[in-house]
């Protein structure tokens, strides 16, 4: 949640519940410096010339705006420069150009546009651990450029739009278009899935032509798995989509990546280069960006609103640019923004501006809520009950809405809890509260993931082995190598 007037926003692990919120209570409401670096020469688009380019261009400003901005460590951005240059070399169209982008995203993604955009987030660089690793990633993406795969799937989605509309229009019974609508719609997914696998094919043999270890495409995409699987488990969700929400990944997948490396020799063939490749990213934001605020279990802290909030026992929270969204598993959620109120003359005023549907106007009480002023009220709409506050430092209002169809008494106490533990920080807080980062150590002699887990942080107690043996690639119970560089999660 960044800083300044809040607006409404949706994030995947409320998407449904948070769009009642909106739909239901609300009626209103970079690589290298400043830009990508080039890598290559120019080349003509597939369809005139010029059009995967300008279609590409058009659409970068999107993507960074979605993705939260150019992050810019001249580490990561060494890593990455030079693994595209070797590839680049090594590809089926070496007069390729490239722009290569790192998004400041925690978000695990890597993705690219018509002519030659790639961009990577920094939580994928932070999920890594070699350079092989990141170099599969981005072989598989330069494929999807070099076969044209983003131009033929746009026109096959348009074609597959097309043919539902003309079908739904023109076919009279309703259970035939839908059943042919759903045809060409899993023809399309289809589509995109041999599209993906011709991408992995040729990604493993750019890798082994590069010198890359060509195991490191199946070994990645493991790791995201589990990655993504530690996320469902605590209910994360994220604002930006990630690797496995954008690219079909399947145990197929794998063992296809893993037949493709075989092909070319043994486990063992190849660099993998992990100890340079750490010493880059040593430092690396990781988690939120601090101009969102910081999510510490439980517990939402801003500091530069210098303020700080913490969700009942259960809760799970997100943060994104637009707001925090916490869910818990009896399908109560929480969103918590902010809004301008120079307009309004009373914290009242605005609660009965007309902002929410269904509001129950004797609910609408003023008071304080840790020597701030506060106004609380219950709405009732759609088979949904809400309770809302808004707390007023300054001119602007922190707003608390939360939603739940059964309602009842442990609704009523999560509102008042969550509510009640909203406070200012001290300016002692606020000077301790600092990002998470990757910090990079080596193994002593007798080291265990389990000895080393304990100097993790931004994860609860009982969580930070799992994240530990996931950011790391080793197993717990397991000796550790002296000397082996490992990831740590420290703030």
């Amino acid at each position: 949640m960044r800083t300044g007037v809040l607006r409404g926003g949706l994030g995947t692990a409320l998407r449904a519940t948070a769009a009642l919120l909106l739909a239901g209570v609300l009626t209103g409401c970079q690589f290298s410096g400043s830009s990508p670096i080039d890598i290559g020469s120019a080349k003509p688009g597939t369809l005139r010339p010029g059009l995967s380019a300008d279609l590409g261009a058009r659409e970068h400003p999107r993507v960074v705006a979605t993705y939260g901005g150019v992050y810019e460590d001249r580490g990561a951005e060494r890593a990455v420069a030079q693994v595209v240059g070797r590839l680049v070399e090594a590809s089926d169209d070496p007069s390729q150009a490239y722009r290569i982008t790192i998004l400041n995203s925690p978000a695990v993604n890597a993705f690219a546009l018509p002519g030659g955009y790639l961009y990577v987030t920094r939580g994928l660089l932070a999920l890594a651990t070699d350079t092989s690793e990141v170099a599969a990633v981005l072989a598989h993406e330069m494929a999807h450029v070099t076969a044209s795969h983003a131009i033929k799937r746009q026109q096959r989605a348009e074609a597959t739009e097309l043919a539902g509309r003309v079908l739904g229009n023109v076919v009279r019974d309703p259970d035939q278009a839908k059943a042919a609508i759903i045809s060409s719609q899993l023809s399309f997914a289809r589509f995109s899935q041999i599209q993906e696998l011709e991408a992995d094919a040729v990604g493993v043999r750019t890798l082994a032509r590069a010198k890359y270890d060509p195991f490191a495409a199946a070994r990645f995409l493991t790791a995201m798995g589990r990655f993504a699987a530690f996320q469902s488990a605590a209910g994360a969700g994220k604002g930006a989509p990630d690797f496995l929400s954008s690219h079909p990944s399947t145990p197929e997948r794998i063992q296809t990546a893993v037949r493709a490396a075989r092909q070319i020799g043994a486990p063992g063939l190849g660099e993998r280069d992990r100890d340079a490749y750490l010493t880059k990213i040593d430092g690396m934001l990781y988690g939120d960006d601090p101009l969102e605020g910081f999510i510490r279990g439980r517990t939402f802290l801003h500091k530069a609103l210098g303020i700080t909030f913490t969700a009942p026992p259960g809760y799970v929270l997100e943060n994104s640019p637009e707001a925090v969204l916490a869910s818990n598993p009896q399908g109560t959620a929480l969103r918590f923004d902010g809004t301008d109120l120079t307009d309004f003359e009373s914290l009242t005023a605005y609660m009965t501006s007309g902002w929410i549907n269904g509001l129950v106007r004797d609910s609408v009480r003023e008071h304080t809520v840790n020597g701030l002023a506060a106004v609380t009220a219950s709405a009732v709409t759609d088979g949904w009950s809400f309770r809302i506050a808004v707390v007023r430092i300054g001119r602007t209002g922190y707003r608390f809405i939360f939603a739940s169809r059964d309602g009842g008494s442990t609704f009523n106490s999560d509102y008042e809890h969550t509510l009640d533990t909203f406070r200012q920080l001290t300016p002692t807080e606020v000077v301790r509260l600092r990002p998470l980062r990757i910090k990079v150590i080596r193994a002593d002699a007798g080291d265990t993931a389990e000895r080393l887990a304990v100097g993790m942080s931004g994860v609860e107690p009982e969580r930070r082995l799992e994240l530990f043996t996931i950011l790391n690639q080793v197993e717990p119970g397991q000796p550790i190598p002296a000397g082996t560089p490992l990831k740590l999660v420290v703030d």
